[in-house]
């Protein structure tokens, strides 16, 4: 499969409906709307959103970073749509992500999932990333799981 992964604004409606799937698919996983701690991404905290877009123009992942200080970045709103998974085209969304970090000089990355998201969890682990104390608006929280890794 190929795709290119494009930065868009937070506001880009691809995007957009890319995220309200992961939303919708969150909802189901843990049955309830109410399983983010801390402010949700906006436009105003986003340093940067990128889309990966097959040939036919169809949006199929996301991610995004969200600077949290000078050498620090939170990855937010990683996805992929379910029949691309497994494709690659996450692990690429993520290199992108970790580059345009590099590149404005963020030297480690943190994110957080949940406890519902195992499959998530394995490929993060599988990407390098290493488990980390619960950090910022997730203390406390028993749905979240937190990870790291220097760029």
């Amino acid at each position: 499969m190929e795709w290119t992964i494009e930065a868009r604004p937070w506001d880009d409606p691809a995007g957009a409906e890319l995220r309200t799937r992961q939303r919708a698919e969150l909802d189901a996983r843990y049955g309830t709307d109410d399983h983010e701690p801390g402010p949700p991404p906006s436009a105003a905290d986003t340093d940067v959103f990128l889309v990966a877009v097959r040939p036919t123009g169809e949006a199929v992942a996301c991610g995004a970073l969200r600077r949290l200080d000078g050498t620090l970045a939170e990855i937010k709103r990683m996805y992929v749509t379910p029949r691309l998974r497994g494709s690659g085209v996450a692990a690429d969304v993520l290199r992108a992500l970790e580059t345009a970090a590099a590149e404005r000089g963020w030297r480690t990355l943190r994110l957080e999932t949940g406890t519902e998201q195992p499959d998530a969890q394995r490929f993060y682990l599988r990407e390098g990333y290493h488990e980390i104390p619960l950090f910022g608006s997730y203390v406390g929280s028993s749905l979240s799981v937190c990870l790291e890794r220097a760029i």
